[in-house]
């Protein structure tokens, strides 16, 4: 293991198509709340993807202008438009980069949780109640029931009509499921409740998350240049069998068009039953927009690597434009082929909620062969690696980044031998056993996704107004590629919208507390910066973040030629997010 250095740098080891690779994570990233948004949406779920897909690529255009400007930074967009904050508040750019890092983390858990399922699934499967075994223990312990038999009383009692045998059968078969079920997949250690917070579980899932969490980790120790092969491999073997996922039901005629018209919410959400576009069905909508933006907006994550490529002025640009144009065929086919192929009841199938169904799902696309199924459930368990390794090499720059330029904790700027960032790295890997303990049941995965997006929409917020804030402030830094100004004006509107999504959406996820829940979190950062800025650094930025702004003076940040307009974005996306929290309800 190569030794750890203070002041070593990140390596220029990657052109755009090595940056590409490492993003090449994200198209996956649909198959995470892929069930989810289909139970908040309802028949509207492929369209919510569609204009999330479509809104994410516009923004892009306003972060590859500012990826553009900062060549010597890593970190990601985040980092490039908390710059443009800075002279406003020194509290709103850490806050930028602090919503960006635990929005982007949570899928090294997150994913580690859904391939945890995977891996129990095939190794320590729970038994079909149909199954041969499980029919074979019910009929050896059938004589141990009788009506007086407590469970059978209590199952009677909770189903009105049913026949005493009908009783005794049922309540035997789930007995003969739990019987043979492999004491493994139902194995906790201990728990513990957090107030205010959810159950930590450390059980099977969480043991099996650790090692698939370890095993990226090592991969990624070795820098960013073995990393983006290791990535190139794995986008190949997974995404092209997911692209044919997504048009040989096109092609072959599977797509039932009922299942993709009447383009309306559900009734409530998960009821499967269409509703109207009254207030209600909005709010479903919009919480669907919320989650959907934290998968399709995610290959922003390419231009985390500027500091890494050989040539940042060129292959900046292309790699978030082509990775965006690569997010976009998969965020466009596969949840309308699932839609169109499975139907909205298929759709909140319990393993297309959590996860663990997908690839049967997938494989079934392409035929009922159980070798193709099975194939599928490998290449999706490489796909949540690709996703997870995408994500943990994008988060880990945003806190290495974060240190460098004075926001962060100075031991998060250290890197290794390889110039991979360990600091950070091991800061990720501690921070997400927290969260795949929280996440191992179904509740809290969800719980942990919509907390961590409060995180994302506000980075986004913040980072469409750094756009037009740089273009008045910073006029004279070279831009290698410089964004239409319409596009910047399309993009400013944009961050509002995102206020609305966040204000109407979060509580849509069964979690009344999740906005608040996650601008507490977001306030963490308050006392992170003040120890770092205050305490160590004695109220002053570090030079090299002084230069990359064109300043050299510690003490003045630059005019400030914005004005009032910063404060008054602020004000007026505080005001959406209340407003729409207020306005948009649950229905009934």
């Amino acid at each position: 293991m190569s030794s750890t250095t203070t002041n070593g740098e990140l390596h220029r080891a990657l052109d755009w198509k090595g940056a590409f690779w490492v993003a090449a994570g994200v198209p996956p990233l649909v198959l995470f709340s892929l069930g989810g948004i289909a139970g908040v949406a309802g028949q509207a779920a492929f369209v919510v993807w569609m204009l999330s897909m479509c809104m994410g690529f516009l923004q892009s255009f306003t972060y590859a202008e500012m990826a553009g400007m900062f060549g010597n930074k890593s970190g990601g967009a985040s980092v490039y438009g908390a710059t443009a904050w800075l002279r406003y508040s020194k509290l709103i750019a850490p806050l930028s980069v602090w919503c960006n890092w635990f929005a982007w983390s949570p899928v090294l858990s997150l994913g580690c949780v859904i391939a945890a399922g995977y891996i129990l699934n095939a190794l320590f499967p729970i038994p079909l109640a149909e199954s041969q075994p499980v029919l074979d223990w019910v009929a050896a312990n059938l004589a141990n029931y009788t009506a007086e038999t407590p469970a059978v009383a209590e199952y009677m009692a909770a189903n009105a009509g049913s026949t005493v045998d009908a009783a005794i059968t049922a309540v035997a078969t789930a007995d003969g499921v739990a019987a043979l079920t492999p004491a493994f997949r139902v194995w906790e250690a201990f728990n513990i409740p957090v107030p205010g917070l959810g159950t930590l579980h450390f059980n099977s899932t969480f043991v099996i998350g650790v090692i698939l969490m370890s095993i990226i980790f090592v991969i990624q120790h070795r820098g960013i240049a073995s990393t983006a092969s290791a990535q190139k491999v794995l986008a190949v073997v997974v995404l092209i069998p997911l692209l044919l996922v997504g048009i040989v039901p096109i092609l072959t005629g599977q797509i039932d068009s009922m299942n993709v018209t009447n383009i309306v919410p559900p009734t409530a959400a998960y009821s499967g039953e269409n509703g109207a576009w009254d207030i209600g069905g909005w709010t479903l909508f919009l919480g669907g927009m919320y989650i959907a933006a934290w998968s399709t907006y995610g290959f922003e994550t390419a231009v985390c690597y500027t500091r890494e490529l050989k040539d940042p002025k060129t292959d900046t640009f292309r790699a978030i434009f082509y990775s965006g144009l690569l997010c976009i065929v998969f965020f466009f086919l596969i949840p309308f082929s699932f839609q169109g192929v499975l139907g909205h009841a298929g759709m909140l199938e319990t393993g297309i909620v959590d996860g663990t169904g997908i690839a049967a799902a997938l494989g079934g696309f392409l035929g009922s062969s159980n070798v193709i199924i099975q194939l599928f459930v490998i290449l999706m368990i490489m796909a949540l690696f690709l996703a997870i390794m995408t994500a943990m090499a994008g988060s880990s720059r945003t806190l290495y980044q974060g240190s460098r330029d004075g926001w962060l904790p100075k031991y998060l700027g250290r890197v290794n031998n390889n110039g991979a960032p360990t600091g950070a790295m091991w800061t990720d890997y501690g921070f997400n056993l927290i969260l795949l303990a929280l996440a191992s049941d179904v509740g809290g995965y969800f719980y942990v996704l919509a907390i961590s997006n409060v995180g994302y929409i506000l980075f986004n917020f913040l980072n469409l107004n750094a756009g037009w804030i740089h273009r008045i402030d910073s006029p004279h830094m070279e831009r290698p590629w410089k964004a239409p100004t319409v596009l910047i004006g399309i993009n400013t509107v944009l961050a509002f919208v995102n206020a609305l999504f966040l204000g109407a959406g979060a509580k849509v996820w069964g979690y009344s507390n999740a906005l608040w829940a996650g601008l507490i979190f977001a306030a963490l950062i308050l006392p992170v910066f003040y120890w770092r800025h205050y305490i160590v650094d004695k109220g002053r930025f570090p030079k090299e973040a002084m230069e990359d702004l064109g300043l050299s003076d510690h003490g003045d940040l630059g005019p400030r030629r914005a004005g009032m307009l910063p404060y008054l974005a602020l004000i007026a996306g505080a005001a959406v997010v209340l407003w729409s929290n207020w306005f948009f309800v649950l229905p009934g």
